[in-house]
């Protein structure tokens, strides 16, 4: 074992998302889609982990645990629950909440849409109504009016190329639908809103960076697989990785590999492990996808926006985690500019269809009383937030 060091500045937390964790966000196509009939939903997200009114606890758990950093997002429909209409308390909440991250230690990683849109906007098309990209932008104008000076990194749009391939190709995402042209378009319409948004941050209230948070994998060629894994790539990464160059930054959130022969994807490897999502325990994956990163984009700079493991196995989160952190060293060592990491998640929460069952989070919550209960990890990781360093196989540096 041998000691790796990260530098000064380095960005050390936790993520979360408000429809995963805020509990009754009753306005958006989520929850829309949560209670609609024969819905692949498992459950309602409900009152989810409640953090509404628990996200002072949410906090200090972060502090106590010696992390500096918390990436969360605003709720667009609790701000804007009909179309230009707008919520002071809802703006306010959320201006508290950055405030109080301040207060804390804690800089405030700020996303404005982590894959919820409102009702009123779905009920037109959502992301294929012509209008959608500035619609999103007025929204984040008026957003950062009103926090942007406490916003200390701004995400426009989390993962959107899961929104348009959950949603448009898979058919496990609002609006549940498989159609490959209108994947297409919504993707170039969520480029579009990201250019916009980067605008509109940029010159609005504050002054902070601003980028995108991207799903990226580790897809891998097999024998005569590199035609296929160059057209999906092409289709889950390049088109937005292309929409960031010239950012501050780009938000890389990575959990597994894919390897892809010449039909396609195929089934995972013997022998390698999964975790709770179906995917393959596959550290490695996010040094080889920060590279990547570094590379498509120009060298735009890198933060782990998202980064963790669904398992029961608080073991081997550890083990996880260690993985790819040294990963993480290994990129600052060949010049890369990687700027944070940030785990996925800070709690068990609502995982979309696949409801509570996936355990992703540092602290578990009881079900019932919502009290936090911190997991092993979270004190391993943040110790490991307090040192800057990691322990880790190998080389120091």
């Amino acid at each position: 074992m041998a000691t790796a060091t990260f530098p000064d500045g380095f960005l050390w937390g936790a993520a979360s998302a408000a429809h995963q964790i805020e509990g009754a966000n009753i306005n958006n196509n989520w929850w829309e889609f949560e209670h609609a009939p024969g819905t692949p939903c498992a459950v309602s997200s409900g009152d989810a982990c409640d953090s509404w009114h628990r996200w002072p606890d949410d906090l200090d758990l972060l502090t106590s645990l010696g992390f500096n950093a918390y990436r969360f997002s605003i709720e667009w429909s609790r701000i804007e629950p009909e179309e230009g209409e707008w919520s002071v308390a809802a703006l306010e909440h959320y201006r508290r909440q950055c405030a109080a991250c301040w207060e804390r230690g804690l800089v405030p990683l700020v996303t404005f849409h982590h894959f919820t849109t409102p009702r009123w906007l779905t009920a037109r098309g959502g992301w294929e109504a012509s209008d959608a990209p500035e619609r999103f932008a007025r929204f984040c104008d008026r957003a950062v009016d009103h926090l942007g000076d406490l916003v200390g990194w701004g995400c426009t749009i989390n993962e959107p190329n899961i929104v348009s391939f959950m949603g448009y190709l898979a058919g496990i995402f609002p609006p549940a639908v498989q159609d490959v042209e209108r994947r297409r378009a919504v993707d170039a319409s969520l480029c579009r809103a990201h250019r916009l948004a980067v605008d509109v941050l940029h010159g609005g209230r504050g002054d902070f960076p601003v980028g995108l948070t991207l799903s990226m994998t580790d897809y891998q060629a097999m024998d005569g697989g590199e035609t296929q894994r160059d057209r999906i790539r092409r289709a889950m990464e390049d088109v937005f990785l292309e929409a960031t160059r010239g950012d501050d930054f780009v938000g890389v959130q990575c959990y597994t590999r894919m390897r892809v022969g010449p039909t396609g994807a195929l089934p995972a490897e013997e022998g390698v492990p999964l975790t709770q999502m179906g995917y393959e325990y596959w550290p490695q994956a996010l040094e080889a996808v920060i590279r990547r990163a570094w590379d498509v984009t120009g060298a735009v700079p890198v933060v782990v926006t998202e980064s963790g493991i669904g398992t029961a196995m608080d073991s081997q989160r550890i083990a996880y985690v260690t993985e790819a952190l040294a990963g993480v060293r290994r990129c600052l060592d060949d010049g890369i500019d990687v700027g944070g990491y940030i785990y996925w998640s800070l709690l068990d929460n609502f995982e979309w269809v696949l409801g509570f069952a996936p355990t992703f989070g540092l602290a578990a919550v009881d079900r019932d009383s919502f009290e936090r209960r911190p997991k092993p990890s979270a004190s391993w990781l943040g110790a490991v937030a307090r040192a800057n360093a990691i322990d880790v196989p190998g080389r120091g540096a």
